[in-house]
């Protein structure tokens, strides 16, 4: 097991081998998580992707008014995570919408359903 210090008795090679095994059969899935997550790590990207997640569809005018701040900011957050494709556009006439990809849209639901549940236990 290499230079590692341990303090255990016995290593359970089985149980090893097989975690082993599972990270690497997973890796894409972790780097695609981190994808998504890491962005989701800014407070402000977080709301952005709430309020697209409850509302399906929001132009930047409307994220700049629901979180009171200024168009080119909200647009900075909406490029990054459109460049790591978390959001997709719509364009109608001259607006663009944006939305949550289908896989993010997934993946985050049960953040976003454990972040409602919490607003419920604030009232009580």
């Amino acid at each position: 097991m290499g230079n590692n210090s341990c303090i255990r008795q016995q290593a359970d090679i089985e149980q090893i081998s097989r975690c082993r095994d599972t990270v690497l059969e997973l890796n894409e899935s972790f780097d695609y998580l981190v994808n998504g997550l890491s962005l989701a790590g800014n407070s402000v990207r977080l709301k952005i992707l709430y309020l697209l997640f409850k509302e399906k569809k929001l132009c930047v005018c409307d994220l700049s008014d629901i979180l009171g701040m200024n168009i080119s900011a909200i647009s900075q957050h909406l490029r990054k995570m459109k460049d790591r494709n978390l959001l997709e556009t719509d364009r109608v006439a001259q607006t663009i919408f944006y939305s949550l990809t289908a896989e993010y849209s997934t993946l985050l639901n049960p953040f976003f359903e454990l972040l409602d549940k919490n607003k419920i236990l604030k009232t009580i």
